[in-house]
């Protein structure tokens, strides 16, 4: 006789495996585009297990969707390695990013929201706050993302944004690779506000323009990073 319990415990058993297979690759997503896991390093799976605490199950499906972006290559019996950053898929993901974003701004600026705006300059707010402190760095990054992802909120497609990120690993490493020092936090800034008053005066040209210039140092020093650390791109 079937036990009326047993599907829905296995239903939730199942999600509960999703939910700790998508944490763990999160997690190891950031650390990996943090550099916390440089390219090159071998990951072990039995190492890994013990410091989250989790079966090989949800650790194998982790490390198959970092995959499938790119950053891990699975050797099945063997072993998983950080991938490399590759140069080509660095440039197509700017590519990416630079046509929906201005999109994205043309868009806002077209149906101004309101709601929109004043969210994304409290998030410049915030990161003016912390801006001269060094320890604080990880979190001004944090709070830049939240910007962008609030501007494709802004305009119905907050899908969009998680997708670029999928695509962005490697132009997410090379990115962590450059320097933050107070010329580049004042460029930020200065984007932001930018981009910020030609959404707020409706002036579509202007806020092409200023997405266009401030997505324009992105990959500037793709090629010096790459002379620098060769052993970091592929």
């Amino acid at each position: 006789m079937t036990d009326p319990n047993a599907m829905p415990n296995q239903a939730a058993e199942a999600n509960s495996h999703r939910s700790g297979a998508s944490q763990l690759y999160s997690d190891l997503r950031r650390r990996i585009i943090g550099l916390e896991f440089p390219p090159g390093t071998i990951l072990l799976r039995p190492e890994l297990a013990a410091e989250y605490g989790v079966s090989q199950t949800p650790l194998r499906d982790a490390m198959q969707r970092l995959d499938q972006d790119g950053l891990v290559h699975v050797h099945p019996q063997s072993k998983t390695v950080v991938s490399r950053i590759n140069m080509a898929q660095i440039y197509e993901a700017h590519f990416m990013r630079t046509a929906l974003e201005i999109e994205v701004v043309v868009q806002l600026a077209r149906h101004r929201s309101e709601e929109t705006i004043a969210n994304a300059r409290a998030i410049v707010r915030m990161q003016e706050a912390i801006a001269g402190m060094p320890d604080q760095l990880a979190q001004f990054q944090q709070l830049d993302e939240n910007f962008h992802r609030t501007l494709f909120v802004g305009v119905g497609h907050g899908g969009l944004h998680e997708v670029l990120q999928h695509r962005s690993g490697h132009l997410g490493r090379m990115r962590k690779m450059q320097p933050h020092d107070s010329y580049k936090i004042s460029f930020i800034l200065s984007g932001h506000h930018e981009i910020l008053d030609s959404i707020s005066s409706g002036d579509e040209s202007k806020a092409r323009i200023a997405m266009r210039a401030h997505l324009s140092r992105t990959v500037i020093h793709a090629p010096e990073l790459r002379e620098r650390y060769p052993d970091y791109f592929c």
